[in-house]
């Protein structure tokens, strides 16, 4: 790219908190040299080059594919979760999105189940207790069977597998009025409910999940979609209502007991 690529210059508002127990503020910066190519975490750096060039402290931010798959990129833009693209997360968010001048708004998510770490970082380890409650799926060991011992039928693997494009990123937890982690939840218990290899466990599974949710602070489904409407994978409200069937089935036609991890908060 040439000089002349470089064109844009930007004011964004950014969250500054020092830590979970410090009173963040927003600070505004004034970004030049901006390519309208960037990705928007691209220019989250040359913000930081900016700022360790005048002597100050860059803005923590968390990444790592930015490939659109780890889900860690999630913060709000402009008051959208990663942004204002449909099915994209915030390191495939491109800056021909904005105009020269712009003011652009970027802060953490906010949810009580996500206390900010620091800047535009929170802790989403709450997602990874939820998934550990869930616990694991019998399988046989040794030589992988051939796919044609396992028949599944069109509609449940194509189910399960819109499901499993979950990346835990957050934001349909950052989205939701009520911080719900129903969207969530509900793809990683829809991912296994539909396949032989989760049925096994299936009704200890979801009550689990569903305790470890609850306990861990996340508020009820508000039933407002807006979850569906900011997941970059297309997760779709289709699997609440299957995890709300699971739950009923595993509630009154099992002896199953829902059990939670002792540490959660």
């Amino acid at each position: 790219m040439s000089d002349s690529d470089y064109n844009m210059t930007l004011t964004l508002r950014v969250w500054r908190q020092d830590n979970s127990e410090a009173r963040g503020k927003f600070v505004d910066y004034k970004v030049n040299r901006i390519s309208p190519h960037m990705s928007f975490l691209e220019m989250l750096d040359v913000l930081n080059e900016q700022l360790i060039a005048q002597g100050e402290e860059p803005v923590a931010f968390d990444h790592d594919c930015r490939e659109g798959i780890c889900g860690s990129c999630g913060v709000m833009i402009n008051g959208q979760a990663h942004g204002p693209d449909n099915e994209t997360t915030t390191c495939q968010l491109h800056m021909r999105r904005f105009q020269d001048g712009q003011k652009v708004v970027v802060e953490p998510w906010r949810a009580n189940a996500f206390p900010v770490i620091k800047d535009l970082v929170v802790d989403r380890t709450a997602f990874d207790r939820i998934m550990e409650a869930g616990g694991y799926v019998s399988v046989n060991t040794g030589q992988a069977q051939d796919g044609n011992c396992l028949p599944i039928s069109k509609q449940d693997q194509e189910s399960a597998l819109d499901a499993a494009v979950c990346i835990g990123c957050g934001a349909c937890v950052a989205s939701c009025k009520n911080a719900s982690a129903m969207l969530f939840t509900s793809a990683k218990v829809s991912h296994l409910a539909q396949l032989p290899q989760g049925d096994p466990e299936r009704p200890q599974r979801v009550l689990n999940m569903v305790a470890q949710m609850d306990a861990e602070g996340f508020g009820g489904c508000s039933n407002t979609y807006e979850c569906e409407a900011a997941c970059p994978a297309g997760v779709t409200v289709e699997h609440i209502a299957r995890l709300n069937r699971e739950y009923i089935k595993a509630s009154f036609c099992s002896s199953a007991q829902p059990t939670i991890k002792a540490n959660a908060e």
